[in-house]
């Protein structure tokens, strides 16, 4: 077993291995499976998937090092703007060891969606994240209806659509 001497240096590890680039789209959770439920704190209190259900839900994992973390976040705001009288609740997981990273990180970028803080990285791996940001988009069902890696100004169009297909499914 490795112990770590330095926070810094677990938290650089922590950071790498979520870093890792991989091949191929194969999520622990894939279409149709059951999105787990999670308890996690936020800066509004208690943050559970359950609390969401009978909602459409995008559920982001992001951490405050990563760059199109960083540049989703406003895409994000919008569309929780847009869609939240329609059921869409977004949830952005914070996965960094430290939450003091992350609260700095929302100062600057602030969220107008729900924020929870995992800095034990259990959601991530209940959902098999592999790279930050990983979203998963979760219908009224609670079913994983898919499953997007990254984000880049090209995917705004083709995520939102996602959304609305979502949003007008029978409930």
């Amino acid at each position: 077993m490795v112990t770590f001497k330095s926070k810094k240096l677990k938290g650089l590890l922590f950071a790498s291995l979520f870093c890792l680039s991989f091949s191929g789209t194969s999520y622990a959770l894939d279409a149709g499976s059951k999105a787990p439920d999670f308890q996690l704190q936020g800066p509004k209190g208690t943050v559970t998937l359950a609390s969401s259900a009978g909602s459409v839900v995008y559920v982001d994992f992001w951490a405050s090092w990563c760059g199109p973390c960083k540049q989703s976040f406003s895409w994000m705001n919008a569309m929780q703007e847009k869609y939240a009288s329609k059921g869409l609740q977004i949830i952005g997981v914070n996965v960094d060891a430290k939450s003091d990273d992350a609260r700095k990180f929302l100062a600057e970028t602030p969220a107008r969606f729900t924020v929870a803080f995992d800095s034990k990285g259990t959601t991530p791996t209940k959902y098999g994240v592999k790279g930050m940001p990983t979203s998963f988009l979760v219908g009224r069902d609670g079913k994983v209806i898919f499953v997007h890696q990254g984000f880049k100004e090209a995917d705004r169009e083709q995520l939102e659509k996602q959304i609305k297909t979502a949003l007008e499914a029978k409930k």
